[in-house]
């Protein structure tokens, strides 16, 4: 029987590259690994600058961000992810909007936009923000002040458009203010934030909303070159079922804008919140809140007001107030739980009481002189088929009653987009959403381009903010008649052996989630999430395990000691016969175009399990003729331009 072969590759750019797996993951290519790296050593600075440099929203997603880069950290495939959005925020809570003055924010920012490091650059190639001096006199209109629209409009300005924000309502921010609770996010956070977008030169119109009347043709004959629409999905999905109508039956997107806009929901002893995606998490945790400041309000009574909010913990604890999820998918279906951070929001959820009905879709909901009072829920066997499409299949054996005063819908949304009527050629997809050049975000009308939800639907806020910035350099691209693509800037540093080294315990240290306020204070918009003690953020920034700095094995020192095998702690490292490797015949003339083996025989091979490798060093330690050496490898995005040609 012929034994398996161990399969493998030479690591070439890309395969470096692709190490460097929580940048590789975000959406804007953070270079998380290298705040995190900073952090570490106490460069706190430097450390905000590089979370910074390609994020308007930084201080915005040091507390709410869905953190892709900590669901492809390499350390959770050992023990647990790097704690990557709290340091985030460390960092942030010392020189983002939210801690520092004015004037040192100024030269922060000041630093950031003139420096020609790219990586202290707020992400912008240093061709593109030395426009800035060449007087522009194009005008952009972004419809709509979201992240999407916002971050599109910061990067314009950034490099010297005349760029006007349109917004339908009276504040920006978009969902961030309308969407997200208070109690994970702070007004005030957002409010400094986007006051550092404007600084740039953003020019805002609020109450502004497009209609048939005031439409696209209608910026166009204003003058504007060109436009982007980031308006967001802001009609929520309806369910179809028996007594959908009822009062009390409410979706989940107006609820929040409500109640983050200081409006009274009446809401009952007895909520259910239908979905099980971050909305329903919002949505369930505010109204728990909502439904504790109401039961204070009515017992004027019972003496002081700590004395009626007492009272109402005390009913909640005893089962008096109850909130209840409950979703078509089970807890091991649920996107948001395959995430660090919605696994962090669902233990949150649970401390605060609140209940889970998983595996349950609704059959009717029972009413009583037209309000709700109930719904029936049938069994689900599964939500999605094999290929993860959404195509629930029910069990009708499986019957459920619960009662209720109010009902939340958190079942999805959708965009609304009446005002695009008129705009004749504007494509929109089956689903309803804009269609767009995915590589340019442009929409089928020249000079038009749309990102964010109401181009892919709900997704995340790094997403969006990453839809702004492509839309942004698409944009500029257009109106300059250039043609940019992308491309990576490399640095390489070796690293002496001496001077090599990595914290004591780094490789033990468990993963500590970010500090929270006691239950018993969790009311209204106060903050559920605090920072990291600096001790405590030092000790999770040491946890990274430097994917920067590779293990560099050069075969034509080798002596074939076997010492570096042997000391490996995680036995990453093996030497092997070639003919047990399997090897694409092109890896194989690369390796004989090399070293000129021919048909020699008795070869062996170095192969490594990157996966594993925790970048102790000890190799590069043991190693008597420098062949296995530690090099630095950081790599940060850019670009080439070309003019191109005119017609």
């Amino acid at each position: 029987m012929m034994e398996e072969k161990y399969r493998v590759a030479i690591p070439d750019f890309v395969h470096w590259q692709k190490q460097v797996k929580c940048q590789a993951a975000c959406p804007i290519h953070t270079d998380a690994g290298r705040y995190v790296q900073l952090i570490a050593e106490g460069n706190y600075k430097e450390a905000f600058l590089v979370a910074r440099s390609p994020n308007p929203f930084v201080s915005v997603c040091g507390r709410v961000c869905a953190a892709p880069c900590e669901d492809y950290c390499r350390r959770g495939s050992i023990d647990a992810p790097v704690a990557i959005r709290a340091l985030k925020r460390f960092v942030t809570e010392k020189y983002g909007v939210e801690s520092l003055s004015p004037d040192t924010q100024d030269e922060l920012m000041t630093t950031a936009l003139q420096g020609e490091d790219n990586t202290l650059a707020w992400h912008l190639p240093f061709h593109r923000r030395a426009r800035r001096s060449e007087g522009v006199s194009h005008k952009v209109a972004v419809i709509g002040a979201g992240p999407a629209g916002l971050a599109c409009a910061h990067d314009l300005a950034a490099i010297g458009y005349q760029v006007t924000v349109f917004e339908a309502t009276h504040a920006l921010g978009g969902m961030l203010r309308h969407g997200i609770p208070g109690f994970r996010l702070s007004r005030s956070v957002i409010e400094k934030e986007i006051g550092k977008i404007l600084q740039l030169g953003v020019e805002v119109q609020t109450g502004a909303p497009l209609t048939k009347n005031f439409s696209i043709k209608e910026l166009e004959r204003q003058g504007f070159d060109a436009i982007f629409i980031g308006v967001g999905t802001q009609a929520a999905r309806e369910m179809n079922v028996e007594g959908a109508d009822a009062d009390g039956i409410i979706n989940a997107v107006d609820f929040l804008i409500n109640i983050n806009n200081g409006y009274r929901v009446p809401l009952g002893r007895k909520v259910i919140v239908i979905g099980g995606g971050f909305v329903a998490f919002d949505a369930a945790r505010t109204a728990l809140r909502a439904a504790l400041e109401q039961d204070e309000k009515v017992r004027p009574e019972d003496g002081t007001a700590h004395a009626a909010l007492d009272a109402a913990r005390t009913a909640r604890r005893a089962g008096v107030l109850e909130i209840v999820i409950t979703s078509l998918e089970s807890f091991e279906e649920m996107p948001v739980l395959r995430t660090a951070q919605g696994k962090k929001e669902y233990d949150e959820a649970v401390r605060e009481g609140i209940r889970f009905h998983t595996q349950r879709g609704v059959k009717r909901f029972t009413t009583a002189d037209g309000k709700v009072r109930g719904v029936d829920l049938i069994g689900v066997k599964r939500t999605y088929d094999e290929k993860g499409r959404f195509d629930p299949i029910y069990d009708e054996t499986v019957s459920e009653h619960l009662e209720a005063e109010t009902v939340i819908l958190a079942i999805g949304q959708r965009p609304k987009l009446d005002f695009l009527q008129g705009s004749s050629g504007l494509e929109l997809t089956p689903a309803g959403t804009i269609k767009v050049n995915p590589d340019t975000l442009e929409t089928s009308l020249a000079g038009v381009f749309a990102g964010g939800d109401v181009v892919f639907g709900p997704r995340n806020l790094i997403d969006a903010i990453a839809n702004g910035k492509l839309a942004a350099r698409s944009i500029d691209d257009r109106l300059r008649k250039t043609s940019s693509r992308p491309a990576v800037k490399l640095s390489i540093e070796k690293i002496a052996t001496r001077e090599y080294s990595t914290f004591a315990g780094y490789e033990i240290f468990a993963r500590k989630a970010p500090n929270t306020i006691p239950i018993d204070r969790r009311t209204g918009i106060v903050e559920v999430e605090t920072d990291y003690a600096e001790a405590e953020a030092l000790e999770q920034a040491r946890r990274c395990l430097l994917c920067h700095i590779q293990t560099i094995y050069n075969g034509e020192k080798c002596i074939l000691c076997g010492a570096c095998t042997d000391i490996c702690p995680y036995y990453c490292l093996k030497l092997v016969p070639l003919e047990d490797v399997e090897l694409e015949a092109r890896a194989r003339e690369r390796l004989d175009s090399h070293y000129s083996f021919g048909e020699a025989d008795h070869l062996s091979v170095m192969i490594k399990d990157d996966e594993r490798c925790i970048r102790c060093g000890l190799c590069t330690v043991v190693c008597p003729t420098d062949a296995m050496t530690m090099e630095r490898m950081w790599y940060a995005e850019t670009e080439t331009l070309a003019v191109e040609q005119q017609s």
